[in-house]
């Protein structure tokens, strides 16, 4: 059925030796180089590979609902930095890297030791500007997450990452989630995506998808996938599809992944059942800071 995508769990996907490595949060110099993750040779027999994951955040400084939001620091924090940390957490990944279209992230950024690259303020999304990051970065494949979601689950990232290694025939990945609720499923502004029996992409959008024809729209939540925006390229295809004009369905959707589906190139898409909203507004950011509060102990 569509919409409905069966695979292992992150902590199953992710090979024993890559989980006997220890979690910390450490400057990007710090973070251990070339990890080695199972994955499926011409043959199709699964084998050991070394492949060098570096995961780039894109964190622009402006934002139409959120101004500065990146370097809101009410937990003590810079919002950047919660991001940075939890991508560190990832037994995967080689080195984190922030990429940012102002100076005032960057210094920041060296406050808590993160690597930064300032990039072009011309970047029409995430993805051109972690292109440039990149482009000169020795790395297999490349995670782009979103500056904005702090509470980002570190096996996820590993999960992301070790799927793509383990599929040589994908350029690129994301994850999805159940829904909570109807009410979110007909939400314009959270992603719905629709997975094929062989686990990749059909189609992304703002509708609800698939449209229930008996139920007048939304049908049983069972069948709706929400879509995480956390993305694992190869590094030569991020560098390909972002030199890509936009697309029809793209601009329409305002979706960029719709560029991949548009040309061709297929998008796996690995299910978890943990997720965790972005923060878009003054509202989110103090709830989260709440959140944080509260877990940290702190008065």
């Amino acid at each position: 059925m569509f919409g409905l995508l069966t695979t292992k769990s992150p902590s199953r996907t992710i090979s024993a030796r890559l989980e006997s490595r220890p979690r910390k949060v450490a400057p990007a110099s710090d973070c251990p180089d070339h990890v080695p993750l199972a994955r499926r040779n011409d043959a199709g027999v699964k084998v050991w590979t070394t492949v060098k994951i570096v995961a780039c955040i894109p964190a622009r400084y402006g934002s139409t609902r959120f101004g500065g939001k990146v370097l809101a620091k009410d937990t003590g924090k810079y919002l950047i930095q919660h991001t940075y940390e939890r991508a560190c957490l990832a037994r995967s990944i080689d080195r984190v890297i922030i990429a940012t279209d102002d100076k005032r992230v960057v210094e920041a950024a060296r406050s808590f030791e993160a690597e930064c690259v300032l990039t072009s303020a011309e970047h029409q999304s995430g993805t051109d500007r972690i292109a440039e990051a990149v482009a000169n970065v020795d790395a297999d494949i490349v995670v782009n997450l979103q500056a904005d979601e702090p509470e980002i689950d570190p096996a996820n990232i590993d999960y992301l990452a070790g799927l793509l290694a383990d599929d040589p025939d994908c350029p690129m990945a994301t994850l999805a989630a159940p829904f909570d609720n109807a009410a979110q499923v007909a939400d314009p502004n959270i992603v719905k995506v629709v997975v094929g029996a062989n686990g990749r992409a059909i189609y992304f959008s703002r509708a609800a998808i698939p449209y229930d024809r008996e139920k007048a729209g939304v049908g049983s939540l069972g069948q709706y996938l929400r879509h995480i925006g956390i993305y694992a390229y190869r590094k030569g295809f991020l560098l390909q599809i972002t030199r890509l004009p936009q697309t029809t369905l793209e601009r329409t959707e305002k979706l960029e992944q719709l560029r991949a589906i548009e040309n061709g190139f297929p998008i796996l898409v690995g299910r978890v059942e943990h997720t965790c909203d972005g923060i878009d507004t003054p509202q989110q950011y103090a709830e989260f800071v709440k959140r944080h509060t509260m877990e940290s102990g702190r008065p």
